[in-house]
């Protein structure tokens, strides 16, 4: 189950991933069947009330969604390394940036203009234990930034800038009310 803003477990700095178990393997793949039942293209550990560095991401529904992809320094065609499950990121953001909706599956029916790195580096460890390194633009960019943040404590709603959160108060305010009556 998803969990829902105001949860504490949504603002907890998680723990690393330490030894790939097969309980880590079972909840990768629970995360990613979750996020794909909720047409996600992200979800992180602390959305399912667990405070690991652990986020899947899966991008491939639009492979024009970036202009481009390199896994450990070579250039790749993206659907090919979808879905990504990464633990214990390191993110190196790049210097332009760039605004674009977000969504967050801890939000439903809830957007905001979010303002991005458009080009990120990122290294985190995958099932197997190696360490990948991305380079990448769009919405993976985005993706790993929004779902890093998560792993951070990070809400999308944090990033948003002063005018947009005063107005967003209020839909949040409903939202929230709504989502307890569907509970």
């Amino acid at each position: 189950k998803i969990v829902r803003y105001p949860d504490p477990v949504l603002r907890a700095k998680c723990r690393n991933v330490g030894e790939i178990t097969p309980e880590i393997r079972t909840l990768a793949a629970d995360m990613l069947e979750t996020m794909r039942e909720a047409n996600g293209v992200g979800l992180a550990a602390p959305q399912v009330a667990v405070d690991l560095q652990l986020a899947v991401i899966d991008v491939s529904h639009n492979p024009d969604c970036l202009t481009f992809m390199k896994v450990n320094g070579e250039k790749v065609e993206m659907v090919k390394h979808m879905p990504i499950v990464l633990m214990n990121p390191q993110l190196e953001l790049g210097s332009d940036k760039e605004i674009g909706e977000e969504g967050c599956l801890s939000f439903p029916r809830l957007r905001g203009d979010i303002r991005r790195s458009s080009k990120i580096k990122v290294s985190y460890t995958d099932l197997d234990g190696q360490t990948v390194t991305v380079e990448t633009d769009g919405l993976l960019a985005r993706a790993f930034q929004h779902e890093i943040d998560h792993l951070n404590g990070i809400l999308f709603i944090d990033r948003l800038n002063a005018v947009a959160k005063v107005s967003i108060k209020r839909k949040l305010a409903r939202l929230m009310e709504e989502w307890e009556e569907d509970d």
